[in-house]
């Protein structure tokens, strides 16, 4: 099938009552875009700019009477405030996850790694593949922060012993730290889809009960309603601002004494802050590491009895 996609850019004040229209013909749904800015390293981000808003009409027997009415209801609030023309395109339609997947390549990482796409053999038996589907969830290895924390985990695994995942999206990180040599992982994740994809990746890599997996987050963990409150590794690759949060939660919590927490998501100009909060839950900071703009670090658990 093919598709006539809908689309106006305007000010963010009319984009959810131009969605609402829109919804009413487009069966997939609707898309809205906009710019974020930043007040300041600590800033989750607020949408900035202008606002498109996109949908899609299947090209079918429909198609002219469901645009002539969606151009009538988009004439009748251009009424009460003015709208620009909106723009009608056709789109051509495709395999997209076919498509998609041409360009999705092994990466290799650290010294032993290789992430490998499930439909792919690996090109470096050598190195210690890590499966996954990409879908949905963070977590496909091609993202700096992803690869500056699959790096440390080459160094920082606790051999025969447990790693907790916070915020675990696809589950890479913890399938790494198990095949090398974590006895067994713990990973939670506030998406219910996250949780689905990263058993997914897991049973790709012949991995089971050894894998734990659970939707929540710190406070979950510290309630214990996992088989682990604490560990000799942890590990969060989040957002600076969201691991600010974490860190007031309680995460150095989870971290066993003696142990080491590894936290990426970090932007170069966030690194100070961050850097700051751990100290002041008594994590010491011990390596960085930096790909671009974004900083993984690592910090021991160095607080008194």
């Amino acid at each position: 099938m093919n598709w006539l996609e809908v689309s106006l850019t305007l000010d963010g004040e009319l984009a959810e009552a131009v969605a609402d229209v829109l919804a009413r013909f487009a069966p997939n749904g609707v898309a809205v875009e906009s710019g974020v800015r930043f007040k300041n390293a600590d800033d989750p981000g607020t949408p900035a700019g202008p606002v498109t808003v996109r949908a899609y009409l299947p090209v079918d027997e429909n198609l002219e009477e469901r645009r002539q009415k969606l151009e009538e209801a988009l004439w009748y609030l251009g009424r009460i405030q003015p709208l620009p023309p909106a723009a009608f395109t056709p789109i051509a339609d495709q395999n997209w996850m076919e498509a998609w997947k041409q360009h999705y390549q092994p990466i290799p990482v650290g010294k032993r790694l290789i992430i490998v796409p499930i439909w792919l053999d690996s090109p470096e038996p050598e190195r210690i593949p890590i499966r996954i589907d990409p879908g949905m969830a963070f977590g496909t290895g091609t993202h700096p922060t992803t690869q500056l924390c699959l790096e440390l985990l080459e160094e920082w695994v606790p051999i025969d012993d447990v790693v907790i995942d916070v915020g675990c999206g696809s589950g890479i990180l913890s399938i790494a730290a198990l095949k090398l040599g974590a006895t067994h992982a713990l990973g939670v994740d506030i998406e219910d889809e996250a949780v689905r994809s990263a058993r997914e990746n897991a049973n790709a890599n012949g991995i089971g009960a050894e894998f734990v997996l659970g939707p929540g987050s710190v406070r979950e963990i510290i309630a214990e309603q996992y088989p682990y409150d604490n560990a000799p590794l942890v590990i969060t690759n989040i957002l600076a601002p969201i691991i600010l949060h974490l860190l007031d939660e309680g995460l150095a919590d989870l971290v066993a004494r003696d142990g080491a927490l590894i936290l990426s998501g970090i932007l170069q100009e966030q690194a100070e802050s961050v850097i700051s909060a751990a100290q002041a839950h008594g994590l010491d900071l011990v390596e960085q590491r930096q790909m671009g703009d974004w900083v993984a670090q690592v910090y021991e658990y160095n607080r008194d009895e």
